[in-house]
């Protein structure tokens, strides 16, 4: 980076360049929060549908230890992911809106104006008398059906927690003659 030439058009070039790591960090995104959610389903599989608990084989709190540093280390890797992303998107935005790299306008953002259109507003400063409304973008990233998919496995997930927890709960209501 401290090589990196800093005139406007080397800049979109190595935006332009990074484009492939920001799609492949998008990627890996996803990737890791499934496989977590995977690991975590097989964990629940293995004790509530085969009782591993049960089991001498089942090391119950050193499960729930690696499980825990897995979701912290998902979390911290996620994060790290997709702030590689947000800076290609933050850097594609600004060389987008000013490929000559000089102050211009810009619907909604930006508005080069004199004294005279000022003293035509009657000295108003308000940004929206003058810059307008931007359209507003889609994000072309954003997959709706996986999304969704996504939402109903983490749904279903809840939903057999919810379960598990209601019969725990009458459970211990029994036990205390409630």
């Amino acid at each position: 980076m401290g090589q990196q030439n800093t005139t406007n058009g080397e800049l979109k070039k190595a935006v332009n360049r990074l484009a492939p790591l920001a799609e492949t960090s998008r990627d890996l995104v996803k990737q890791t929060e499934l496989l977590y959610k995977l690991a975590c389903r097989l964990i629940e599989t293995c004790e509530n549908d085969y009782d591993a608990r049960d089991s001498d084989a089942w090391a119950g709190r050193d499960i729930t230890r690696a499980r825990k540093a897995a979701d912290e280390a998902r979390a911290l890797a996620v994060e790290q992911l997709k702030l590689v992303r947000y800076f290609w998107k933050q850097a594609h935005w600004l060389t987008d809106r000013f490929p000559e790299a000089e102050l211009r306008d810009v619907e909604g953002l930006v508005k080069l104006v004199d004294r005279t259109e000022i003293e035509v507003n009657d000295w108003s400063l308000t940004p929206g008398r003058y810059v307008g409304v931007a359209s507003e973008d889609e994000d072309e990233d954003f997959d709706f059906e996986e999304a969704l998919r996504d939402i109903h496995v983490e749904l279903e997930d809840l939903n057999a927690e919810a379960v598990q927890l209601a019969t725990t709960i009458k459970k211990n209501f029994e036990e205390l003659g409630v």
